[in-house]
C-alpha cells in the first residue's frame, strides 16, 4: 500500500527534485520508502508502505524493458501470484516478489487490457518513455483514490489533492458545483472536488496520456443483471463460496493484520470467514460506554465466539477530539461531512499500533441492501399517494416534536422522512443520508444555479432504469456514495495513520454476483441484506443478526450543544463566514442557534459546514467570486 504523485512536463517545465517534495506530503502513505523517476518530460513519486515482499526489491519505482517502462502504483493486487504464474508460463521472468513486478509485466503483456486481469485496489501509473505515454488506472469500485488536473497539455495526478496543490502554480479556487454537491450530499461525487479543475479519476476508469492528448475509457463498470431464477439456498451457497475465496486473498500479507469489529452483520461476517483461515485473529473496535449507541454488547459477543485478541477504543467527550478535528484538515484532502469519519480516526490510530492491514465491512450494505434509506424510499412512494398538502401538514406536526439528544432519534427519523416525501424519488433516495435540502442551501450561500443531487440519476446507464427500484438505487449508491463518501473517508483516516484496510465485500466477483441477485434476496420485508443475513444465520450470535442497524459515527445533535460548541462557535464566527465573502453568516447563526436552542437537530449539518471552514482555512482556498 502506498501513495503516488507525478506530472508531465510537455507546456510546463518545472525545476528538478519538485517530485521529492510533493511526495513528502504524502509520507504518512508511506513511510517505509520514497522514491522518485525523473525525465525531461515526467516525473513520478511513490511513497511505499510495505506489505507485500518486505525487502527493497519492492522499493518503487519499478522499471522494465531497459528503463523504457516504469511504474508507480498503490494497492494490492490479491491474485497477484496466480496472474505471474500465467506471465511466466508466456515467457515472462520476475526479479522480486511483490505484486508492482506483476502489474508492470501484465501491462507488458496485454496493455490497458491486462487491468481486467487484476483482482484487488489499486491506482496505477505507468510511463513509456519511448512512446511518451502515460497510463493511469484506478481499481473498478474506487477504493484507492486518483486526482487529476490538466493545465494546457500537461497532466499532473496524485493520491491525495495535496500532491497537487504543492504546485505553486495551481490555483486553489473553491469549486461551486461541488461546494452544492457536498451541502446537499455530504460528499462530493467523481469526478467533481471542492478545487475548481481538479478532479477525479473514475473507478474502473484508464486514462492515456500521450504527447499532450488524452483518452479516457472504462474497462470495467457497473451492471445489473437479476435473475429470478436464483433461490435462497443457491444465493446463499455462492455467496458463500464467492467469500470464502475473497477473505482468503485479502489475508495475504508479510505483515501483521486484523480485523475491523463493529458488531454489526458485515464486519462480523468477515471475522467470520477469517477466523476459519488464521488462528487468533486481532480485532479492533470503537465503544460509546454509556450511550444509546454503545455497540459493545455485540462486539463482544464475536470477538469472544471467534477467540480473538480484542482491542476497542472508547470515544468520549473527554478524548482529544479538537486536536482530532484539527488533524483531520490535512488529511481529509476534501473536507469529510461525513461524522464518521472520527471514529474511524481514532479506530485507525489504535488498530495501528498492534497491525498494518486491517479487514473490514464496507461494500455490503451498497450490494445486498443495507440501509433503511431503501426501506424509506418504499415508503415514500406510498405517501406520495397522499396530497401534498397533507404530507406538509405531517411536516409541521413533526416539526413541533421535542427535540432529543439521540444520535437519530424518532423526531429526526419523522421529520428527514417527511421532507424526503416532499421531493422527487432520486432526490429523496439521496436527502435522506445528505444534509441541506436545496431550500436551506440557497439560504447558505450566495448560490446561482448549481445541480441538483437528484440529477445524479441521470448518469446512470439506461439500463439501470429497467433492472428494478431497489436496484436502481442501489446503482447510484455503489457508482456515488460508496466511493466518494465511505470509502474515501476509510482511505483517508486509516492512511493517515499509515494503516492498510482491505474490504473484501468488493471483490468485483461478489460485487458481480450481486449485481445478479433477485431484489427480493437483497431486501424482504423488514429484512435488510435478506441473503447475507440468512447465510450468516446459524454462524454469528442472535443478537448480531437481530439487532437494529446503526450509523458508525459520533452523536454529534449532543456534542455540538456541549463539547464540540467552543470550536463550532470560534470556527463558523459572523467574522470567518462573512470573510468568505461566499456564506451568509445570519443563516448559519441561524442553523447554530436552532440547534443549541433545540429548535431542531442540525448538528450533521454543523459537522459538515465545521469541517468545510476548517478546510478551507487549513488550504488558503479562494471563495470569493
Amino acid at each position: 500500500m502506498c501513495g503516488i504523485a507525478g506530472f508531465t512536463k510537455l507546456d510546463h517545465p518545472v525545476e528538478r527534485g519538485r517530485i521529492d517534495r510533493i511526495v513528502q506530503t504524502i509520507h504518512h502513505r508511506g513511510p517505509d520508502h520514497q522514491g522518485t523517476h525523473e525525465s525531461d518530460l515526467i516525473a513520478l513519486g511513490n511513497a511505499r508502505l510495505s506489505i507485500i515482499d518486505l525487502s527493497s526489491q519492492g522499493n518503487q519505482p519499478i522499471y522494465a524493458q531497459n528503463g523504457d517502462l516504469v511504474i508507480v502504483y498503490n494497492g494490492e493486487v490479491y491474485n497477484h501470484a496466480e496472474v505471474r504464474r500465467e506471465l511466466e508460463e508466456l515467457g515472462h521472468s520476475f526479479e522480486t516478489h511483490c505484486d508492482t513486478e506483476v502489474v508492470l509485466k501484465a501491462f507488458i503483456q496485454w496493455d490497458t487490457q491486462g487491468f481486467k486481469k487484476l483482482r484487488g485496489m489499486f491506482a496505477i501509473a505507468i510511463w513509456s518513455e519511448s512512446k511518451r505515454r502515460l497510463v493511469l488506472a484506478r481499481d473498478r469500485m474506487g477504493i484507492k483514490p486518483l486526482y487529476l488536473y490538466h493545465r494546457g497539455r500537461d497532466l499532473y495526478f496524485g493520491s491525495e489533492l495535496k500532491t497537487i496543490l504543492e504546485h505553486p502554480e495551481i490555483p486553489r479556487k473553491l469549486d461551486r458545483n461541488g461546494l452544492s454537491y457536498y451541502l446537499s450530499l455530504n460528499y462530493v461525487p467523481a469526478p467533481y472536488t471542492l478545487i475548481e479543475g481538479l478532479e477525479k479519476l473514475l473507478p474502473g476508469e484508464v486514462l492515456e496520456w500521450q504527447n499532450g492528448y488524452i483518452q479516457r475509457a472504462p474497462y470495467w463498470s457497473i451492471q445489473f443483471k437479476p435473475d429470478s431464477s436464483i433461490t435462497l439456498e443457491d444465493g446463499k451457497e455462492e455467496l458463500d463460496r464467492l467469500l470464502r475465496l475473497s477473505i482468503k486473498e485479502h489475508l495475504i500479507s508479510d505483515v501483521p493484520l486484523g480485523v475491523w469489529a463493529s458488531g454489526g452483520l458485515d464486519s462480523s461476517a468477515v471475522l467470520h470467514y477469517a477466523a476459519q483461515e488464521v488462528p487468533k485473529l486481532n480485532t479492533f473496535s470503537v465503544s460509546f460506554k454509556g450511550q444509546g449507541h454503545d455497540e459493545s454488547e455485540y462486539f463482544r459477543q464475536v470477538a469472544t465466539q471467534y477467540g480473538t485478541n480484542h482491542n476497542e477504543f472508547d470515544l468520549n467527550p473527554e478524548k482529544e477530539l479538537v486536536d482530532a478535528i484539527g488533524q483531520m484538515s490535512y488529511y481529509s484532502d476534501e473536507p469529510s461531512a461525513d461524522a464518521g469519519a472520527l471514529p474511524v480516526w481514532f479506530l485507525s490510530e489504535m488498530t495501528r499500533k498492534h497491525v498494518t492491514v486491517a479487514l473490514s465491512g464496507e461494500g455490503a450494505d451498497e450490494l445486498f441492501g443495507g440501509y433503511l434509506t431503501y426501506v424509506a424510499d418504499g415508503y415514500a412512494a406510498q405517501a406520495q399517494k397522499y396530497p401534498r398538502w397533507m404530507r406538509r401538514l405531517g411536516l409541521g406536526v413533526a416539526r413541533m416534536l421535542p427535540v432529543s439528544d439521540e444520535k437519530i432519534g424518532f423526531e429526526y427519523k419523522a421529520k428527514r422522512f417527511l421532507e424526503g416525501s416532499l421531493l422527487k424519488p432520486a432526490e429523496a433516495h439521496l436527502f435522506w443520508n445528505g444534509s441541506f435540502n436545496e431550500e436551506t442551501k440557497r439560504t447558505l450561500y450566495q448560490a446561482g444555479r448549481y445541480p441538483n443531487p437528484g440529477e445524479l440519476i441521470n448518469t446512470l446507464p439506461t439500463e439501470a432504469f429497467s433492472s428494478g427500484e431497489l436496484n436502481k438505487f442501489l446503482w447510484l449508491d455503489q457508482r456515488y456514495y460508496l466511493a466518494d463518501d465511505i470509502l474515501y473517508k476509510c482511505d483517508r483516516m486509516s492512511m493517515a495513520h499509515s494503516l492498510e484496510v482491505r474490504p473484501p465485500f468488493l471483490d468485483h466477483r461478489i460485487v458481480e454476483f450481486a449485481g445478479r441477485l433477485p431484489e427480493s434476496l437483497k431486501i424482504q420485508g423488514g429484512s435488510l441484506k435478506h441473503v447475507l443475513r440468512e447465510l450468516m444465520r446459524d454462524k454469528l450470535p442472535p443478537a448480531v443478526l437481530t439487532r437494529k442497524k446503526e450509523g458508525f459515527d459520533i452523536p454529534a445533535h449532543r456534542w455540538f450543544r456541549g463539547v464540540l460548541r467552543p470550536l463550532m462557535e470560534e470556527t463558523l464566527s459572523k467574522a470567518n463566514v462573512d470573510a468568505t465573502g461566499l456564506f451568509r453568516s445570519e443563516a448559519i447563526e441561524k442553523v447554530k442557534r436552532d440547534h443549541v436552542n433545540r429548535r431542531a437537530n442540525l448538528g450533521y449539518q454543523l459537522w459538515g459546514l465545521l469541517t468545510l471552514f476548517l478546510w478551507m482555512k487549513r488550504w488558503k482556498v479562494e471563495t470569493a467570486t
